[in-house]
């Protein structure tokens, strides 16, 4: 059986709108995804760098994140013929640890623990599909990476990408869709 890693933040989980929310709710700003296209959003939506570091060390960050549309129904369709893992390097923010089990837990309760691995770094994980936003994690995965469209990947090029969690499920499962 092939194994599918599926990384968490802007792939299962809406990091992204996380940020959003944070910026329209603690600083009053007007802020949609659109702005926070390219690697310095912060820079382009006049925050500071060091007040978006903060957020994410700050309790119920990742906790409080929603689920990317249709990654519950595909994951569990893609667990049917592959082995899945949920990768995320969780170390640098110490409170995502506890937070991404609880997340996980509540809306993907059909992955068992010992599908769960929180790392500081992915190079070592090792399978035949990567699901990912980020060129870090893609770049040193042995097996075939998938890039997750994200705001800040939008220049990336030379990985297959994928923008939602339909094009994931008819790259990945093509068989079950209905024929044309």
């Amino acid at each position: 059986m092939k194994r599918i890693l599926i990384d968490m933040d802007d792939v299962l989980a809406d990091a992204s709108g996380r940020f959003v929310e944070y910026c329209v709710n603690r600083l009053g700003r007007s802020v949609t995804k659109d702005l926070l296209k390219g690697p310095n959003w912060s820079a382009a939506v006049d925050i500071h760098a060091d007040t978006v570091k903060s957020w994410v060390h700050e309790p119920g960050f990742f906790r409080g994140m929603t689920v990317m549309p249709d990654a519950q129904e595909v994951v569990k369709k893609l667990m049917e013929q592959y082995e899945v893992f949920i990768v995320s390097a969780a170390i640098e923010f110490p409170n995502s640890l506890k937070e991404k089990v609880e997340w996980l837990a509540e809306y993907f309760p059909f992955i068992d623990w010992r599908y769960i691995v929180l790392c500081g770094h992915k190079w070592m994980i090792d399978g035949d599909y990567l699901i990912d936003d980020h060129e870090k994690n893609l770049s040193t995965f042995r097996g075939t990476p998938i890039l997750f469209d994200a705001p800040h990947n939008q220049t990336l090029e030379g990985y297959q990408r994928v923008q939602t969690w339909r094009d994931v499920e008819r790259l990945l499962l093509p068989e079950l869709l209905p024929n044309p």
